[in-house]
């Protein structure tokens, strides 16, 4: 009975130590993003005369990474939407009001993933709800991972490249429709530190 014992709980120990070095390749990791390198562009037909943009910089949140399986990654996202930048400040005043993004009652955007799609070696739609001007609509990112690796400053990133296309009077923003178009055009430019 005591030799039995004995085996049973080396079994249990070498199970133990086989799970403690098996873990950190299973785990996923936590890329939290770096504002001053991820950025929301837009782009809007203004009257049919020209395609202007503008940005939304100083994003928050995290990437839940991964590696051994993609699918199970996450993304969480909130932008301040007052940091809208077109780079015309009565423009970016008129886009505060309540005539577009009413940002004293909405001062933030969110994106929240609810699955990942995975399409390639290094793609993959990530699927979500995104949260504009009050109302929460599913939309689709069409995600490139670029690259993972250390950056200048010896940080572990993830560096990432998205598009989507969202209609703006899905989330309650009509303004000036039809002749300022209701397709928006988002690029997404995120890099995101272990």
């Amino acid at each position: 009975m005591l030799h039995t014992t004995k085996n049973t709980a080396r079994i249990l120990l070498a199970s133990a130590a086989l799970t403690s070095f098996a873990l950190p390749a299973l785990a996923a990791d936590t890329y939290t993003l770096d504002p001053m390198h991820t950025a929301v562009t837009w782009h809007i037909n203004h009257f049919g005369f020209s395609n202007p943009s503008g940005k939304f910089m100083n994003a928050d949140g995290v990437v839940v990474l991964d590696q051994e399986n993609p699918a199970a990654s996450k993304v969480n996202i909130t932008i301040p939407v007052a940091a809208i930048d077109s780079g015309v400040p009565k423009l970016d005043e008129h886009l505060k009001s309540k005539d577009f993004f009413d940002v004293e009652a909405f001062p933030t955007a969110s994106f929240v993933s609810t699955k990942v799609e995975v399409t390639g070696e290094n793609t993959a739609i990530v699927h979500g709800n995104l949260t504009l001007h009050g109302v929460t609509k599913p939309v689709d990112l069409d995600v490139k991972l670029n690259k993972l690796g250390e950056n200048m400053m010896n940080k572990e990133t993830a560096g990432f490249s998205a598009t989507a296309m969202i209609k703006r009077s899905d989330f309650g923003i009509v303004m000036y429709l039809p002749a300022l178009s209701d397709d928006v055009r988002l690029d997404i430019e995120v890099e995101a530190n272990k």
